[in-house]
C-alpha cells in the first residue's frame, strides 16, 4: 500500500508542475498581448527559468564532450 502512495504522491507533483508550466506559458502569451502587470512579471519568470534550464542543458553537454575526449583513442 505504501508504494501507491508514494506513486500518487509522485503523480502530484508531476501535475503540479506541468500546471505551473502551462501557466507560465498561458502569462508569457497574455502577456505579449498586453496582459496585465502580474501576468508580465510572470512571464518574466517564467522565460528567466526556461533560459536557465538551456543554459544549465548546454553547460551539462560541453562537460559530458570534454570527457569523452580526454579517454581518447589511446
Amino acid at each position: 500500500m505504501d508504494e501507491c502512495r508514494g506513486g500518487n504522491m509522485v503523480e502530484l507533483v508531476l501535475i503540479g508542475v506541468l500546471a505551473l508550466v502551462v501557466g507560465g506559458c498561458a502569462c508569457v502569451v497574455w502577456a505579449e498581448r498586453g496582459g496585465p502587470r502580474w501576468a508580465r512579471m510572470v512571464a518574466t519568470v517564467t522565460l528567466a527559468a526556461g533560459e536557465l534550464l538551456r543554459r544549465s542543458e548546454k553547460n551539462q553537454r560541453r562537460g559530458l564532450s570534454r570527457t569523452s575526449d580526454d579517454g581518447g583513442g589511446d
